[in-house]
């Protein structure tokens, strides 16, 4: 999917159906005299609403459409007959959207799971019909319930991506790199930073035909909590990651440097993110020959630089540790579901 139909956050506007109004018939036959009344009740109106699909990813179908109303429901007829309900209207969302009410910014509903659906609007209630209202001292009430209004709203569609594995590091860490040889994804790879402007995400081939998700997030700067750079708008996309995978590339002028920035921008973000499963990796170690790679292990040894947090050196350009990367993360997720 290319970068331009990637879209993670829209308002929508959501219009329930009125419903249907009773009738207020009185019976008529040949051979009935003064039947009474028999107007029939009406039908509720459409109700709006939210269901989970697997197989969506982004919400770039509302990128042209963001008005959406329920039918109203048919009015009651003679012989005590209902009126038709309203047709509802039905909005397939991606696993891992959230729904917010565009004036308060409350969260109503997430949607978690593939077919889960959530009533937003409901429909109006249908009136009664006059039969209802006979009694024995008012035999022929020639009065009857209109239909009450549907609901409106304006919500607010954020995206979170699902994955298993986020990548996390400055711009032109190499992350989309690693995505493209790990999965067979195709991200857009250049020697500049913010060459990725959306999220992307891969699948990784395990062993023995088993799978696990990776998602390459746009990279983020010092200040990107405060809304510098673009990393703020794509770090919500980290809270669904059950593991974080930091990728500091083996020039950096300062590794541990680096990584504390990055920690403490997910902490002023959302200090709840620091309690996920983490993985660090020095990349670009292609540049690296043995002898200088020992001393950066030392190095980074005793200094603390991950307060005891496994690390491991990788090249993309050579698959240097790719395996063992695979299989480190492997067993970091399953850890992690246990």
């Amino acid at each position: 999917m290319t970068e331009g139909n990637f879209v993670d956050y829209t308002k929508i506007h959501l219009e329930s159906g009125r419903g249907g109004k009773g009738s207020t018939h009185l019976h008529r036959e040949k051979y009935v005299e003064k039947g009474g009344p028999d107007g029939g009740d009406g039908g509720r109106g459409g109700h709006i609403i939210l269901k989970g699909n697997k197989n969506l990813w982004t919400l770039y179908h509302f990128k042209f459409k963001r008005h959406f109303k329920a039918g109203a429901g048919g009015n009651g007829a003679k012989q005590r007959r209902t009126g038709e309900d309203g047709q509802d209207v039905t909005i397939e969302l991606p696993i891992g959207t959230v729904v917010k009410n565009a004036e308060t910014g409350q969260v109503i509903t997430e949607i978690l799971d593939d077919g889960q659906e959530f009533i937003i609007c409901e429909g109006g209630m249908g009136g009664r019909g006059n039969w209802h209202f006979k009694s024995s001292t008012n035999q022929t009430p020639r009065y009857a319930q209109p239909g009450t209004e549907g609901e409106e709203l304006d919500v607010i569609f954020e995206l979170k991506v699902l994955a298993d594995i986020g990548l996390v590091g400055f711009p032109n860490a190499g992350k989309s790199t690693l995505l493209s040889v790990l999965t067979s994804a195709k991200p857009k790879i250049a020697n500049y930073e913010f060459t990725t402007l959306k999220p992307n995400l891969g699948i990784v081939e395990y062993r023995d035909f088993k799978t696990f998700v990776i998602a390459d997030i746009p990279g983020i700067i010092e200040g990107a909590a405060e809304g510098k750079g673009i990393g703020h708008r794509f770090l919500r996309h980290i809270e669904r990651n059950s593991t974080l995978l930091f990728l500091i590339p083996a020039d950096a002028d300062d590794i541990s440097a680096e990584y504390d920035v990055l920690v403490n921008e997910l902490k002023k973000y959302n200090p709840e993110l620091l309690d996920k499963e983490r993985f660090i990796c020095i990349s670009k170690s292609d540049m690296l020959d043995d002898e200088l790679m020992t001393e950066m292990r030392e190095s980074l040894d005793d200094q603390g630089a991950f307060q005891g947090r496994p690390y491991m050196f990788i090249s993309s350009a050579t698959h240097y540790n790719l395996t063992e990367l695979k299989d480190q993360l492997w067993n970091m997720l399953n850890k992690s579901t246990e």
